[in-house]
C-alpha cells in the first residue's frame, strides 16, 4: 500500500486530467458532412485526459485512493470531480455513444470501464455507471464468439488484457455468462502456448508485456496446480529483455513514454503470476526480484512534468500498488 502522502500527489494528478478537455485525442468516426463535436460534447462525462481510455482510468483513480483514503485533503475535489462527470445524464450520452458505435475502445478502453464499475459498486456513481457498464459486457458478448484469434500486441488491443480485468468484474459482478465465455476464450486462444518468444520484449512504445499480461490472464482461469505447468511450458526462463526494466529516453513524447507505464505493468503482473506458483519455485523467486526492479523504477517517473505521460500514469502506480 501507499502513504497518504503519495495518495495524495497521485490524487493531484488525475484531479488535473479529469476536467482538462484539451489536448484531446479523439478516436470518433466520421459518418457525414456535419462539424466534429468537441470531446467534451461527445464525451461527457470521458472528456478529459487526452483521451477516452485514460480518463475511465483517471477515474477509477479518484474512486480507488477515496475509498481506501477517505481523509485524504482532496477528497472534497474527488467527490465533486465524480459528481461533475459521473452523473446519470452523463453517463446516458456515454452509453447511447459506446451502444452506436460498438467498436470504439475495444478492449482496452471497456476493460477499464468495467474495473470503474466494479470499483464504484454499492456507490451513487455505480448505479448511474451501470447502464454503460451493461453496454460494454453486450459488447464482450457479441464480439468474443467473433474473434478467432486473440491480438497479442503490448499496447491497447491486446486481447488478455482486455479479457483479465472483464474477468474481474465478472466475477465480483456474479456475471456468470461473461465468466464462463472469458474462461473458455482465454483457455482456447492461450491454452496450448509454448515458449513464447519472451526476449523479443519490449517493443518500442509498449506498455504491456504480451507474454506477461498473458500469463497473468491464465493465472485467473487455469487452477493452480494446472496453471504452474502452463507456465513453465509457455515462460521456461525470465530472459534479460523482461528481467530488466525498460529504458524511456524521452518522457515528452508519448509513445516512448509508453515504457514507464510497462515497468508498472510488468510488475503487477510479475506478483500475480508469482503468487500464483508454488513458493518452492525458482521462477516465482526471479519475478518477485523482477517486480521489486520494475516498480522501483516505474514509480520513480509518475511524476513526469510532461502531460504525455502524467494524463495516465498515476493509474497505473495505484493498480499497482493497491492490490
Amino acid at each position: 500500500m501507499i502513504d497518504v502522502d503519495l495518495a495524495s500527489r497521485y490524487a493531484r494528478l488525475a484531479l488535473a486530467g479529469v476536467t482538462r478537455e484539451v489536448p484531446h485525442k479523439l478516436d470518433h468516426v466520421v459518418l457525414d458532412d456535419q462539424p466534429v463535436p468537441r470531446p467534451r460534447e461527445l464525451h461527457p462525462a470521458f472528456y478529459g485526459c487526452y483521451d477516452w481510455h485514460s480518463a475511465v482510468h483517471s477515474h477509477w483513480t479518484l474512486a480507488r485512493l477515496l475509498r481506501l483514503y477517505p481523509e485524504l485533503p482532496e477528497a472534497g475535489e474527488i467527490r465533486a470531480a465524480l459528481d461533475g462527470n459521473l452523473s446519470a445524464e452523463n453517463l446516458a450520452v456515454e452509453a447511447a455513444y459506446c451502444r452506436a458505435h460498438r467498436g470504439f475502445e475495444r478492449m482496452y478502453g471497456w476493460a477499464w470501464l468495467l474495473e470503474l464499475a466494479r470499483e464504484l459498486q454499492g456507490t451513487a456513481w455505480g448505479a448511474a455507471i451501470q447502464p454503460l457498464a451493461d453496454v460494454i459486457v453486450e459488447s464482450y458478448l457479441a464480439f468474443l464468439p467473433k474473434q478467432t484469434y486473440p491480438i497479442r500486441t503490448g499496447t491497447h488491443n491486446n486481447t488478455a488484457f482486455g479479457l483479465a480485468f472483464a474477468h474481474d468484474y465478472a466475477r465480483s459482478d456474479g456475471h456468470t455468462q461473461l465468466a464462463e465465455l472469458i474462461e473458455n476464450r482465454a483457455r482456447s486462444y492461450y491454452g496450448g502456448d509454448v515458449d513464447a518468444p519472451a526476449e523479443w520484449e519490449p517493443s518500442g512504445d509498449d506498455f504491456l508485456s504480451p507474454s506477461l499480461v498473458e500469463a497473468d490472464l491464465m493465472a485467473r482461469v487455469l487452477e493452480p496446480s494446472r496453471f504452474s505447468g502452463w507456465l513453465h511450458a509457455f515462460l521456461p526462463r525470465l530472459p534479460a529483455g523482461l528481467a530488466e526494466p525498460a529504458i524511456v529516453s524521452d518522457r515528452s513524447d508519448g509513445k516512448l513514454a509508453h515504457l514507464d507505464g510497462l515497468n508498472l505493468s510488468r510488475a503487477w503482473c510479475m506478483r500475480r503470476i508469482a503468487a500464483a506458483l508454488s513458493f518452492h519455485d525458482l521462477l516465482a523467486d526471479q519475478l518477485v526480484a523482477a517486480a521489486d526492479q520494475h516498480a522501483r523504477e516505474g514509480l520513480a517517473h509518475v511524476a513526469t512534468g510532461d502531460y504525455m505521460g502524467e494524463h495516465w500514469l498515476a493509474s497505473f502506480a495505484v493498480y499497482l500498488e493497491t492490490q
